[in-house]
């Protein structure tokens, strides 16, 4: 849906200056009706497809980005000075569609906007793609597991499930708790937990202890790391994206923990995300 747009930072930071006086209020028609009243560049248009934020006009993610494509790209009269401006003024555009025939790659950031350039024809705009007017799109649709991926690489989050939500039949033949069924668990009881790695502190008063916390589909985990384990699996604890975690279940002060024995990392999980780490 469109309304993730707002959601989208960087959409408002680059975008907002190619509003059209009165037009925020305005619902956007089609797909060519959003490139020409914002002048969203190629890899913009390509981004707002992949995570979904043009869903509303019809098409699935795949759908979207091939419509994307079509979308963006001069077509008659009008636009061939300007496809002729692009070949000549801007390295590397047709090389590029020859030898990148992935959508995603073959996006160039370019400075030109194309709801500009087609203005500065004569008031044309560009060719409008009628949801009826289109190839049938040749790509399968995203599966769910797709659609998280590009959710987080897009804008850092998903409306969609928890990723360790996909895993979690996997993970309970496991023995994994979920971070809610913690509380229910009786002290000094050996647990095994997982998820993904939210906070990583190590404060200076701690005498070397790191403090995890590790959140999945239910809530959050608090992990205590020892120094010699830290020493030992440094990079593992750093640099995963997601952990497992096996150790003994605390309770102190009413806050429920679990003291680390042993720290790996979760595989099958291609979110990219941003943790928020103080040392």
């Amino acid at each position: 849906m469109l309304e993730q747009v707002d959601a989208h930072r960087w959409f408002c930071n680059t975008c907002s200056h190619e509003w059209r006086a009165g037009s925020v209020s305005q619902r956007f028609r089609s797909l060519d009706d959003l490139i020409a009243r914002t002048g969203l560049r190629r890899d913009e248009v390509v981004t707002l497809a992949d995570i979904g934020a043009l869903n509303s006009f019809g098409y699935d993610r795949r759908s979207a980005l091939w419509q994307a494509e079509r979308a963006v790209r001069p077509s008659g009269e009008m636009f061939d000075e300007a496809a002729t401006g692009w070949a000549a003024g801007e390295a590397g555009w047709a090389g590029a569609e020859d030898t990148e025939p992935d959508l995603r790659r073959s996006v160039l950031d370019t400075p030109e906007r194309y709801g500009a350039r087609a203005s500065a024809r004569g008031g044309g705009a560009p060719r409008e793609l009628k949801n009826d007017d289109t190839d049938t799109c040749p790509l399968k649709p995203m599966t769910e597991s797709e659609r998280l991926v590009a959710d987080f690489a897009g804008m850092g989050l998903s409306i969609g499930r928890h990723p360790m939500a996909l895993r979690r039949e996997e993970l309970s033949m496991r023995g994994i708790l979920r971070a809610i069924d913690l509380r229910h668990e009786r002290q000094g009881r050996r647990v095994r937990v997982a998820g993904m790695v939210i906070t990583r502190q190590r404060p200076g008063t701690a005498k070397g202890f790191v403090f995890l916390t590790l959140e999945d589909e239910t809530g959050i985990a608090n992990i205590i790391v020892r120094p010699d384990l830290f020493a030992r699996d440094r990079l593992t604890i750093v640099e995963e994206p997601f952990l497992i975690v096996d150790g003994v279940l605390q309770n102190q002060d009413g806050v429920t923990s679990v003291r680390a024995e042993e720290v790996r990392g979760m595989r099958g999980v291609d979110v990219d995300f941003d943790a928020h780490d103080f040392y």
